[in-house]
């Protein structure tokens, strides 16, 4: 319970964890942008089969727990892989990192897609009148103002991804939840650890969430005085 001795004795293996909770969850999104996008518009396709694989995907990741997928990309796949390729095995950091990738892309491509809608279609229509092809009335006129109605929701995400990173411990991946269990199986000392463990979920995420009313308030600045 002595929470002094609990910061002296874990703070260097809980921020071994909290590094590698932060980096693969900025690895996640990164990837998951870039496939959550390339899933937007295979969503508004013209493209029947497109739109079709697309849908299943968003609907089988948005419909089954995030455990339940780490569970598949960690032991289901190289178990797969293995009849094709004898030892393959998978890290556990990667096997978390495309796990994160997988789940928030889904979303991500919903927000994605929310946004491209919200955009108003008289300026598309006046666009196109203008003699400008699908592809750049997407480039110049769509995505700038869905990037700007997205951000506070793809900030939310980043929040949900860093938090969804702790059920990676399952599967032993050495992140924060993971490093603490390793602290409070040699100490017995749980209370103070796992508080310890929650303010710096808390400081992360707190910080997210003052950089994303700033965006907010400086973008809302800049549609304000046009």
């Amino acid at each position: 319970m002595d929470f002094g001795a609990t910061i002296q004795g874990s703070w260097q293996l809980l921020l071994q964890g909290l590094w590698a909770t932060v980096l693969v969850s900025v690895l996640a999104i990164g990837a998951g942008i870039v496939v959550g996008f390339v899933l937007c518009l295979m969503i508004l396709s013209k493209f029947r089969v497109l739109r079709a694989l697309a849908g299943v995907y968003v609907w089988v990741i948005r419909g089954t727990p995030m455990l339940v997928q780490a569970f598949i990309v960690y032991f289901g796949v190289p178990q797969l892989v293995r009849l094709i390729v004898p030892g393959f095995t998978i890290s556990t950091f990667v096997a978390g990192g495309i796990t994160l990738t997988v789940n928030a892309s889904a979303y991500l491509s919903e927000i994605f897609r929310s946004g491209i809608n919200a955009v108003d279609p008289g300026q598309v229509e006046a666009a196109r009148s203008l003699g400008l092809s699908g592809s750049r009335t997407m480039a110049r006129i769509i995505l700038p103002q869905a990037v700007r109605i997205t951000i506070p929701s793809l900030v939310n995400q980043f929040i949900i991804t860093i938090k969804d990173s702790s059920l990676l411990s399952v599967i032993g991946m050495a992140e924060l939840v993971n490093k603490a269990r390793v602290y409070v199986g040699a100490t017995y000392n749980y209370f103070a650890t796992y508080i310890l463990v929650a303010v710096l979920y808390l400081a992360v995420i707190s910080v997210l969430m003052v950089v994303s009313r700033r965006v907010e308030r400086r973008l809302n600045r800049d549609k304000d005085s046009r």
